[in-house]
């Protein structure tokens, strides 16, 4: 079983417009809602690829209620969220039908009392310790009222379990949590420059396993991915570039690189799957959602180049 953790989970609305346009008013072609948050979709990017997961984090209010209605809607998840008092957050995705482009607007997540998040901690805690769990992804944003420390705090518990985590966050976070020393971090180019202070990726990945990380894989978007790992150092890149929805994109290649560790894949195979994965989620037209079609078609023309560590 792999777990989940999504701290600022959100209900995801996409509204599909014919094209976009500044200070005038628009006729909506298409809506959908999502349960959302980077952990929900890695999540069930996972349970499509065939995982049995249990997603864990905060849900509260009737936003909270009708993303955990979602969430039963999907074989393979198991909600294991905790409630809060505030209301979850909704987001919401509007698509340029002319362009491809989108415009996200995030509203902050609720306030999470520090007896909320203690009861968390404990439960977590308490979930990792037990049998079964394979992973632990640590995703996403924190809500108002959780400590800048959580994923550090959070990584701590899952090494202590001897769980293999991994944590995709930005900002102070994430520079916290890299400290705690996690399994792996999958940072984009400018959270990993935020990081580093390195704007060159090859170096700033190197700099980010320094600080802590056993392993870097840094998102570089429609360039693919570029992993530095004690195994080796690998990129990998795309056929070419897909128009679309990128919302969810950097959390399928989460999905695809937890899958390929707990399934014992090599880094190259875990790399292919990361990006194909993403491609087929930008093709998809709802976010956090990816084209089964389009990632069959992309796996096998992935290039993933570099090379192995000497024994």
């Amino acid at each position: 079983m792999i777990v989940t953790v999504t701290l600022n989970a959100a209900l995801d609305l996409t509204y599909r417009v014919p094209s976009l346009t500044p200070h005038t008013t628009h006729r909506v072609t298409e809506v959908s809602e999502r349960a959302g948050g980077k952990g929900v979709n890695v999540a069930r990017v996972l349970a499509a690829l065939g995982h049995t997961v249990t997603v864990t984090g905060f849900a509260g209010g009737a936003t909270g209620r009708t993303l955990r209605e979602h969430l039963t809607r999907t074989s393979g998840l198991v909600d294991a969220l905790r409630p809060v008092e505030g209301a979850t957050r909704r987001t919401l995705a509007v698509v340029d039908a002319r362009t491809g482009d989108t415009t996200q607007l995030n509203e902050p997540g609720p306030s999470v009392s520090s007896a909320e998040w203690s009861g968390f901690l404990a439960a977590y805690e308490e979930l990792v310790g037990g049998s079964g769990v394979t992973a632990v992804a640590l995703c996403g944003s924190l809500p108002p009222g959780v400590p800048v420390g959580a994923y550090a705090l959070l990584v701590r518990a899952a090494r202590a379990a001897r769980v293999p985590v991994l944590l995709d966050t930005s900002g102070e976070p994430l520079r916290r949590g890299v400290a705690a020393r996690p399994d792996l971090v999958k940072p984009n180019a400018e959270e990993l420059a935020e990081l580093t202070g390195a704007h060159e990726p090859s170096r700033a990945t190197r700099d980010a396993r320094r600080r802590g990380a056993h392993a870097v894989v840094a998102s570089l978007g429609a360039e693919g991915l570029l992993a530095v790992t004690p195994e080796g150092t690998w990129r990998a890149t795309p056929p070419a570039a897909v128009r679309g929805n990128p919302t969810g994109a950097g959390d399928s290649a989460v999905a695809g690189l937890l899958s390929g560790l707990v399934e014992g894949l090599h880094w190259p195979d875990r790399l292919a799957r990361a990006v194909a994965l993403s491609a087929a989620t930008v093709a998809a037209p709802a976010a956090g959602e990816f084209d089964r079609s389009v990632y069959d078609d992309v796996l096998p023309k992935v290039t993933v180049s570099g090379k192995a560590s000497a024994a």
